[in-house]
């Protein structure tokens, strides 16, 4: 270590041209101009930059990944409302992902240990446990009172408010090109769900109320992501997960009803297989795309899950037929969604120039 700071002759003395004379002070070689330019020095800024950019290219792909569950999500949960309860369906979610997601932490010895959490982040965790919870119950409550295409065009309500969320915290910026594509975006889902926007002002009353309930909980679902994005500093977004999954465990533990599985019919138990694997891969993919990249881009990114509820709501009626009374999207519904993956993809990878 001292010799590469020092030079090879340092602390030995140099022979000079001549073999009878030696210098005994310290020797520094003269610096070459090449070395900080062609060398690793060099390299360097180059290195970095080629890594924030693989960083920003996993974080686009976990959020596809997250886009795609979340999108097929509203379906599952369709099937499960008629037999089981919110809690219960909620319950069994959390409580997989918490016993999977602790025995991969506790095999490598890393489980958190929160009460070592310094302030605020205590507080911190809790408000994350209880927004995570509200946003999964309110969520299946919605789905049962309207139907999955109205909760998932209200659940996008929750990716724009933490986008702005993360402008506002976090100082995160957009460039010209993002807000194009954020506002192409918010033309495309108002195209793309043009036949039950009338449902948002409550034509019905048990749809109205359903939507205020995902309102709700699509705002809590912001405070969340913008609480675990702090939490990821101290914690590993695994460490994160798992304290979040065992709290909201126990939170709905006194309200479930274990014994409503066995009515379960051979479909639902599968549905219910899915949501248990879907909170956890999904959230998990969430949370460290949050971590690699930006929030504002990894909500853009999220917010193609109407397409994937598209696709699911065409095909899904051929794998059972439970589906087919869901109504099949018009042309319009087809721009928009066309318009939706143009916006998200132009917030998600356009940076240009960063602006306010």
């Amino acid at each position: 270590m001292m010799l590469g700071i020092f030079g090879p002759h340092a602390f030995f003395p140099r022979r000079s041209e001549s073999p009878h004379k030696v210098y005994n002070v310290p020797y520094a070689p003269a610096a070459s101009p090449s070395l900080p330019r062609y060398g690793l020095a060099g390299r360097l800024p180059s290195l970095r930059l080629r890594g924030q950019v693989q960083h920003q290219r996993l974080a686009f792909a976990l959020a596809l990944l997250a886009a795609l569950l979340w999108g097929l999500l509203p379906l599952a949960l369709w099937l499960l409302t008629p037999v089981l309860d919110t809690f219960t369906i909620t319950w069994c979610r959390f409580l997989f992902a918490a016993v999977v997601v602790g025995a991969l932490l506790g095999r490598g010895g890393s489980l958190p240990r929160p009460w070592r959490l310094p302030a605020p982040l205590p507080a911190l965790l809790l408000a994350a446990i209880v927004g995570v919870t509200i946003n999964y119950t309110l969520f299946v409550v919605g789905v049962s009172l309207t139907s999955p295409a109205v909760a998932q065009v209200v659940s996008q309500l929750a990716n724009l408010f933490l986008l702005f969320g993360g402008l506002i915290v976090f100082g995160e910026r957009f460039s010209r090109r993002q807000w194009f594509g954020f506002a192409v975006l918010l033309a495309g889902l108002g195209l793309f769900f043009n036949r039950r926007l009338p449902l948002l002002f409550g034509l019905h009353a048990h749809e109205g109320f359903g939507v205020l309930l995902l309102l709700i909980g699509a705002l809590t679902w912001a405070c969340y992501g913008l609480a675990q994005k702090r939490l990821l500093r101290e914690l590993s977004s695994a460490q994160t997960l798992w304290l979040l999954y065992v709290g909201a465990a126990l939170l709905l533990t006194p309200l479930v009803h274990p014994a409503r599985l066995q009515a379960l019919s051979h479909a639902q138990a599968w549905a219910l297989v899915f949501c248990c694997f879907n909170t956890l891969i999904a959230y998990g993919a969430y949370a460290e795309a949050m971590k690699l990249g930006e929030v504002a881009r990894v909500s853009a990114t999220v917010s193609i899950s109407p397409l994937f509820t598209l696709l699911g709501v065409i095909l899904a009626p051929a794998w059972l037929p439970a589906f087919a009374s869901i109504a099949t999207p018009d042309i319009p519904t087809l721009l928009g969604a066309c318009a939706v993956v143009t916006g998200s993809s132009l917030c998600a990878l356009g940076a240009d120039r960063a602006v306010i």
